[in-house]
């Protein structure tokens, strides 16, 4: 496939997938593509944040000193304005948190929308259009059928 635009997150595992893709010399690093920022829940599972907050929703309630779900939605809204202003297909390169809320935003659900999107590692999605600009759909989402085991 060509791409207009290939864009990645300047975060090092989306950088290097981007790279070990073969789209690194076209990438620009866009930085609204970075994962949500955990804050305080940085590198904690949640099996462990639970222990502590069980009602805990990452898509409902965010992370404490790091970002709401308005903040991460806001960010994922200037993503896709800058990708619909794009004539032709655009390549990106980012992490499941923050992709599965765009996917949301793509179809103009709120930021919290992304929790019915969940993504596996390496996984592949198409957003698209289904005849143009006002009908934006989901082509396919989290194909992995590419990574060998």
């Amino acid at each position: 496939m060509k791409f207009a635009r290939v864009l990645t997150s300047p975060l090092q595992r989306a950088s290097r997938t981007c790279q070990l893709a073969g789209f690194g010399a076209a990438a620009e690093i866009d930085r609204d593509l970075v994962e949500w920022n955990y804050g305080d829940y940085e590198g904690r599972t949640s099996a462990d944040i639970h222990s502590e907050r069980p009602d805990w929703d990452l898509f409902h309630d965010g992370c404490p000193n790091g970002e709401s779900p308005s903040q991460i939605g806001a960010r994922a809204d200037r993503a896709v304005g800058r990708v619909r202003a794009i004539e032709g297909d655009v390549l990106i390169f980012s992490s499941g948190h923050f992709l599965r809320v765009l996917a949301a935003r793509w179809l103009g659900l709120e930021a919290a929308g992304g929790r019915y999107f969940v993504l596996g590692t390496a996984s592949l999605s198409a957003l698209g259009y289904e005849h143009d600009l006002s009908q934006p759909v989901i082509r396919f989402w989290d194909e992995t059928r590419h990574v060998s085991e």
